[in-house]
């Protein structure tokens, strides 16, 4: 076999490949002698098909058979010869495949890249320090009862953050329009659910009123014909109904499984849940900027093969996550919607893969015991997903990889600059890009500018 490599680019290999006629030949003749033993032609008795038979008939479509497969385990052995790891599959150009001749072809791939690590030692990492207080708490448990609020029915008139049951009409230019209308809709007053103006219109309405409101749709409404448009709905409401929240006693504890020790226990558990929350979006926070700045020290080619391969992982999980269980064509989402964060996940999987590789770091198997046993403590029944973990090798695996990742930030972390910076529960909990946005929003929305402006009414009419 002969082997010829040519580097197209910094990662493109193309590479030639040669077999000698003398290596298919005998390979062609001994599959037309097997097929010549178990084919079936009609004037023949079975077994009996004269050699020479097979090859007119066949003999074309067994070279191509056999051609096909010495060139897989050809290219598979001039990969090990040349010592090339490929980053993706190989594209065959150039086969020539004649009876008596020698085989070629030439396979275009991108192999993977060697990575060195960058010098981390001038990054610095800000790791909040944070706890949880008793306002933190306090604040907590109003919110769990908020979520598993009721609404009870009243004889008033409507106000804000009370529910109300309303028949509603809407028109334009005295015609019906599609999607205008609703029967028995209930709407939380303040919710912001309709276009400006349609709830706080309701506010002070009682059962049995009904009212026109006159309204503007936004200018940049989805619905082409009614952006910008001045409409009227007719409003019937039916039902006022207002927030009932759950009362602290055993019922509700039961609810978070908690069924002894009362509301200290039931706060207890809360607290200890917020504390989890709160330690993991500090490690999330500090490993991210770890990661960043390993990123941003490092310089690494990447195989496009290895991008593309990630897009469609991306692409899959959204598709599988928003398709909402109805046919969905994941080539409706090109796939340069996700090239960006495909293109920074593979390189900083090479990047990690060569600190791994480099500082010899392997998953510290008491860390993945103590991480399965925490995610089963939550389960009625933990040691079936103890058990599971380990009879089941991909996910375990998946486990050694959180734990593999936690080490990592460790030992990268030894070689950066740490500053600690005071946080409230609240602030260290909050995602930084998220955190970002709300004050960019905040410091150039014109309500930031005057007082006044803070209190104007939303309403268009």
């Amino acid at each position: 076999m002969q082997i010829t490599v040519e580097s197209v680019s910094a990662l493109e290999r193309k590479m030639h490949i040669v077999v000698p006629a003398d290596e298919i030949t005998p390979k062609v003749e001994d599959r037309i002698k097997q097929a010549a033993s178990q084919a079936r032609i009609k004037g023949f008795r079975p077994g009996k098909v004269p050699v020479r038979e097979v090859r007119r008939r066949f003999g074309e479509g067994i070279l191509q058979e056999v051609s096909s497969e010495v060139m897989q385990q050809s290219y598979s052995d001039a990969i090990t010869q040349e010592t090339l790891t490929p980053a993706g599959m190989p594209r065959i150009d150039d086969v020539v495949i004649e009876s008596g001749k020698d085989l070629s072809f030439s396979a275009t791939f991108e192999v993977m890249p060697d990575v060195t690590p960058g010098d981390v030692s001038s990054i610095v990492v800000t790791k909040p320090s944070a706890s949880v207080t008793e306002s933190d708490l306090n604040d907590m448990v109003d919110k769990l009862r908020e979520q598993r609020k009721q609404y009870v029915e009243v004889e008033r008139a409507a106000a804000m953050d009370d529910q109300v049951t309303i028949d509603f009409e809407g028109s334009k230019d005295g015609e019906v329009f599609e999607g205008g209308t609703g029967s028995d809709h209930k709407l939380v007053l303040g919710s912001g659910s309709m276009i400006p103006g349609f709830e706080e219109g309701i506010v002070g309405m009682a059962a049995g009123d009904e009212k026109s409101l006159e309204l503007t749709f936004p200018e940049a409404y989805h619905a082409e014909a009614l952006a910008g448009a001045s409409v009227v709905f007719k409003v019937a409401v039916k039902t006022v109904a207002e927030t009932m929240l759950p009362e602290l006693n055993d019922d509700f504890f039961k609810l978070f499984n908690v069924d002894e020790g009362g509301e200290p226990a039931f706060r207890a558990e809360v607290q200890k849940n917020m504390e989890k929350e709160l330690q993991s979006a500090i490690d999330n926070r500090v490993k991210g900027q770890v990661m960043d700045g390993l990123l941003e020290v490092t310089e690494v080619d990447v195989p496009k093969a290895l991008i593309d391969d990630e897009c469609g992982r991306m692409r899959q999980n959204m598709v599988q996550q928003f398709g909402g269980g109805q046919q969905f064509d994941e080539n409706m989402l090109p796939k340069e919607l996700f090239a960006d964060e495909a293109e920074k996940r593979v390189r900083l999987g090479l990047i990690v893969n060569a600190v791994i590789e480099g500082e010899s770091i392997e998953a510290d198997a008491d860390r993945v015991k103590s991480k399965i046993e925490d995610i089963a403590s939550s389960y009625e029944q933990p040691e079936q997903l103890v058990n599971y973990y380990y009879s089941n090798e991909q996910a375990l695996s998946q486990i050694q990889g959180l734990v593999l990742e936690e080490q990592v930030v460790e030992r990268l972390l030894e070689k950066m600059a740490v500053e600690t910076v005071e946080m409230s529960y609240q602030e260290a909990i909050q995602p930084p890009q998220q955190k970002a946005d709300a004050e960019a929003e905040a410091a150039t929305s014109p309500e930031a500018d005057t007082e006044e402006s803070a209190n104007e009414p939303k309403s268009a009419g």
